[in-house]
């Protein structure tokens, strides 16, 4: 195994300053620090992180706490933490994803307790979140990919709910539709307080009402077939619907499948759009959805700069919200004639 002498003798510098190059302990010339990591690269060089903690006291190690979903870890999951990874490489740090057990604070309390990690970072966070609290009374640096209801002064990046929710009632406007329905992720979701599900439902329906829109809500599905289930009941209580957006991704599936039983097409019979579904999984669809990107990987790399600013000691919390994409696909049209 190399050394950090080994690597030194290659790039034809001294030991501190191969130390202080890929340790970040001190600035190094960008032509020298380069030599170094080629060296190190061709050495197969790998820094002893533990020795590294011992000595500064900081292992440049960061946590990311993420609860798995029920459906598994999809497209849109792992550009949050794509997103993170690369940040925190960049400036010298590694990123362990750490999967919650069915006890987030047993999960964070041994996470912490071990000392092998500067600082978290939450994900899936929900309205009123025991995570924050812990992180905060045990003194552990920590940002949010995400927000509480009252977030007050820790570091977050988010969604601008307001302004996605505007969006795609102005899109679905601007084709002529005037009345839309709104599928919201799953009831338990919803029930647990889980800030996209809560904020999501009450943006677009201040947006639809204050665009006129004639605006409908309250089905909550989670899988295909709840999916199917709600959009027969929507037409079964409000045939007047054109236009839909949805927020679970397996939902949309059943409600496809609700359309092909009808003998209808979309965007023929339906506009269909998908609500913080990446475009890659709107294109996996037939027809190809709309939808609402959400910024993941962008908020995964605001999320872990945050952290990492907070722990060189920066000042007034980050507190960003970044609003989604509209990507068009083929599922946005003028409604059905005589609807």
């Amino acid at each position: 195994m190399s050394s950090l002498r080994d690597v030194a003798e290659r790039a034809q510098v001294a030991v501190s300053t191969v130390s202080a190059a890929l340790n970040g302990t001190r600035p190094v010339a960008p032509a020298t620090k380069r030599r170094i990591e080629q060296a190190a690269a061709e050495l197969g060089y790998r820094p002893n992180l533990l020795a590294r903690g011992l000595q500064s006291k900081r292992t440049r190690i960061l946590a990311l706490l993420f609860p798995a979903p029920r459906s598994g870890f999809g497209l849109t999951e792992m550009q949050f933490a794509t997103g993170a990874a690369e940040a925190a490489k960049e400036l010298g740090y590694h990123l362990l994803l750490s999967p919650e057990s069915a006890e987030p604070i047993d999960e964070l309390r041994h996470i912490t307790g071990l000392g092998l990690v500067d600082g978290v970072l939450l994900m899936e966070v929900r309205m009123d979140d025991e995570r924050t609290e812990f992180l905060s009374a045990a003194g552990v640096p920590f940002s949010m990919i995400g927000r509480t209801r009252d977030p007050g002064s820790v570091d977050y990046a988010d969604i601008d709910f307001a302004a996605t929710a505007r969006e795609a009632v102005a899109h679905v406007s601007g084709l002529g539709h005037r009345t839309l329905a709104f599928f919201n992720l799953s009831t338990d979701l919803y029930a647990d307080g889980y800030g996209p599900a809560t904020r999501m439902g009450e943006e677009f329906a201040a947006a639809a009402r204050e665009a006129g829109l004639g605006y409908v809500d309250g089905f909550r599905p989670g899988s295909a077939e709840e999916g199917r289930q709600a959009f027969d009941r929507l037409l079964e209580l409000h045939p007047e619907v054109t236009a839909l957006a949805v927020m679970d991704d397996h939902a949309a599936v059943g409600v496809l499948a609700g359309v092909a039983a009808r003998g209808w097409r979309v965007p023929e019979h339906l506009t269909l759009l998908l609500v913080l579904s990446s475009a890659q999984a709107a294109a996996m669809f037939h027809p190809r959805l709309t939808t609402l990107e959400p910024p993941s990987a962008e908020l995964g790399r605001l999320g872990a700069r945050m952290l990492i600013d907070r722990l060189d000691g920066a000042g007034p919390p980050q507190q960003r919200l970044v609003p989604c994409r509209l990507v068009p696909g083929d599922s946005s049209a003028a409604p059905r004639s005589g609807a």
